[in-house]
């Protein structure tokens, strides 16, 4: 690569962010570097998510990726160059794991639903990526796998949103093989929602996250803090859970007009309360 372009590539911004309507398009931009999740790359994405979840005219958003793979997982030179820490690295390997710890939660917590727009290879961190989303559309060219077995280094935090997303001996397949998943057999096992064809996806991705963005902010912000919530519960307790956030949704002025307009069989006029 020349010179200048080294220099254009070294100055870019690692994450790029756009409006699609209503959707906020959050791109990772180290195509050179397989989109690995660096610690500025992680804190970016984490500020970048805690702004969207503040901002009342962003109603959704999608996280795709430039270049041919959307994200290899951590960058393993980063990682490496800490060996010659004191302590060979550990207290920036505690940080690091938990900041993309931190991000990842982040996704799920946020009050406004998140679609991965998948173009290429999701590995490692990058599927945990995916898997964190509440939604996720491929391309057929998308592949998934979780290969830190194969350097030695079990893929235990992308461990923990892969097994909530598929069965866990589909899970324990991919993180025990390593092997890659091809996008058909990641929309079988409940990875992704939807396999388009190859360069379509990103459309696809901002077509779903506008769909959703067109109901009322109130309800899925409700509905998707439930929906996290009442699964990690038992089934007594999720009900009881539910049936509490029922009651509160239909005192919500959205629920009032919604169903009114339902009634009236007219398109309701959402004020987000």
């Amino acid at each position: 690569m020349p010179a200048s372009a080294l220099a254009n590539a070294a100055d870019a911004p690692i994450l790029l962010r756009e409006m699609a309507g209503p959707v906020a398009v959050l791109t990772l931009n180290r195509p050179a570097q397989r989109n690995s999740l660096s610690e500025a790359l992680i804190a970016e994405l984490h500020q970048a998510l805690a702004e969207i979840g503040a901002d009342a005219s962003v109603r959704a958003v999608v996280i795709a990726a430039s270049g041919p793979a959307f994200c290899a997982g951590h960058d393993l030179k980063e990682l490496t160059a800490r060996r010659s820490d004191a302590d060979r690295g550990r207290a920036f390997f505690a940080k690091l794991m938990n900041a993309c710890s931190a991000m990842m939660q982040a996704i799920v917590h946020l009050p406004k639903p998140v679609v991965a727009s998948v173009q290429g290879v999701a590995t490692a961190a990058g599927c945990q990526l995916v898997a964190s989303c509440d939604l996720a559309v491929a391309s057929e060219a998308a592949a998934f796998a979780t290969p830190g077995v194969d350097i030695g280094l079990f893929c235990s935090t992308p461990m923990v949103a892969l097994s909530r997303n598929v069965p866990r001996k589909q899970a324990m397949e991919m993180l025990l093989t390593g092997e890659p998943v091809p996008a058909a057999r990641a929309r079988d096992m409940g990875l992704v929602n939807q396999v388009v064809a190859h360069g379509t996806e990103h459309d696809a991705a901002i077509a779903l996250a506008q769909r959703v963005a067109r109901k009322s902010a109130h309800t899925i912000k409700l509905g998707k803090e439930a929906f996290y919530r009442q699964a990690e519960m038992s089934l007594a307790d999720a009900y009881r859970y539910a049936a509490e956030v029922m009651t509160e949704n239909m005192m919500a002025r959205d629920a009032e007009e919604g169903i009114k307009a339902f009634i009236e069989k007219r398109a309701p006029n959402w004020r987000d309360e």
